[in-house]
């Protein structure tokens, strides 16, 4: 590559703003059955390998700050190593809450960032594609999120008698990544970690400050890995796409 052509490519990175995925991985995966389903093998590779894959071929993203367990940093160092993840990977201690390792995460990202992609690190099968597709959303309005409707009647009940039935039509099941103008989803945290607010993702902590939110069409196979089953239906999907070692 030429000098003119290394010029060219370092002012069209500029002409953007950085972004930092920040990926929290610090669940105790108490649905899988006693193994750590970051780590539980998906056609040949663990599920997080899969995961920072994504993040690694999205050009949109220039550098990745994963928040874990304390025993598992020098792991997951080994794995970036060995499935030769090329973007600058920060690995970090996480906290008790989801909130509290994805604001580690975006204490520990380069000062230059200017927008947060939030993605679980335990969503195999996102692609480049849509971590793109959401970041680019995020630049028009500063909060984006994928989204794909709720195909089940969904039903409000307390104490296991339903109160009410919301119309369907306006209900969203939301994935990640979930992408925010890194100030803006700052403040949200701390706001959240102040209150003590539970917060399940972190779109429901900028929502909390009043922020917009915006959806983009998301995948049925963006799945989130959470029980055994899940393994099986990431490894069909992977059949059916032909993407099977």
């Amino acid at each position: 590559m030429g000098l003119f052509s290394k010029l060219f490519q370092k002012t069209a990175k500029r002409q953007r703003p950085f972004c930092t995925a920040l990926v929290p991985a610090a669940g105790m995966s108490c649905r899988m059955g006693g193994q750590d389903k970051l780590f539980a093998y998906l056609n040949g590779r663990p599920v997080l390998a899969h995961t920072l894959r994504d993040l690694d071929l999205c050009p949109l993203v220039d550098e990745i700050v994963v928040a874990t367990q304390t025993e598992n940093i020098l792991k997951i160092g080994d794995l970036c190593r060995e499935f030769a993840i090329e973007k600058p990977v920060k690995i970090v201690e996480g906290g008790a809450t989801r909130a509290e390792s994805v604001m580690k995460a975006a204490l520990n990202a380069d000062p230059a960032a200017a927008f947060f992609a939030v993605h679980d690190g335990a969503r195999p099968l996102t692609g480049a594609a849509l971590i793109e597709a959401v970041i680019q959303k995020a630049y028009t309005c500063q909060a984006a999120a994928p989204a794909v409707p709720v195909k089940d009647t969904i039903k409000i009940a307390f104490d296991g008698v339903v109160d009410r039935t919301p119309e369907r039509a306006s209900l969203y099941a939301v994935q990640t990544p979930q992408v925010f103008d890194a100030q803006l989803l700052k403040a949200a945290l701390q706001s959240a970690l102040d209150q003590g607010a539970p917060i399940t993702d972190d779109c429901g902590a900028v929502e909390r400050l009043g922020k917009k939110v915006y959806l983009i069409e998301g995948s049925d196979e963006n799945l989130k890995i959470t029980t055994p089953v899940d393994l099986v239906l990431a490894e069909k999907i992977l059949e059916v796409r032909g993407e099977l070692l």
